[in-house]
């Protein structure tokens, strides 16, 4: 029992992990800071939900090292978040811009809830008891061997 409490609790309070070296770090504390804040925003292209940071994957190490080196270049955040987006899309974009091209991404899910639930109401709603076509004698006849003394319509 207290080995599966010491799993939750591993599980629980893990957090990111990070997968940036020192020898990428920059030297300068604030740049770096920059980088990494920068680097939140970011997806590895491989990986697909993990930001360039958490991602052990060489194209995210490849992007790491090309952001600090526009950093050090003296790009602005904007600037080197364009230059990433330039050169592999804008899927390296953990949220991604509301342009036209991403109406599909932002409203797709609310559309699919709404064609889910206009099934789901149709499913509930049923055919209406008007629409049902009466017994035939034979159905009449097999529904009272079935229970007899209770009334067929």
């Amino acid at each position: 029992m207290r080995l599966l409490a010491s799993l939750f609790a591993l599980f629980l309070f893990a957090g990111p992990t990070s997968a940036v070296q020192p020898q990428e770090m920059l030297k300068d504390p604030v740049l770096e800071a920059r980088a990494r804040d920068v680097s939140k925003h970011l997806r590895c292209v491989v990986c697909q939900n993990e930001t360039i940071d958490e991602s052990d994957a060489e194209i995210a190490r490849d992007m790491r090292l090309l952001l600090r080196a526009r950093i050090l270049a003296g790009d602005s955040n904007e600037e080197v978040v364009a230059f990433l987006v330039s050169r592999y899309g804008d899927y390296v974009l953990l949220m991604p811009r509301f342009t036209a091209r991403t109406y599909l991404l932002w409203f797709g899910p609310f559309v699919l809830l709404a064609a889910g639930a206009f099934v789901v109401y149709r499913r509930l709603r049923g055919t209406p008891a008007a629409a049902l076509e009466p017994l035939t004698p034979e159905e009449k006849a097999a529904l009272e061997e079935l229970a007899p003394g209770e009334r067929t319509p």
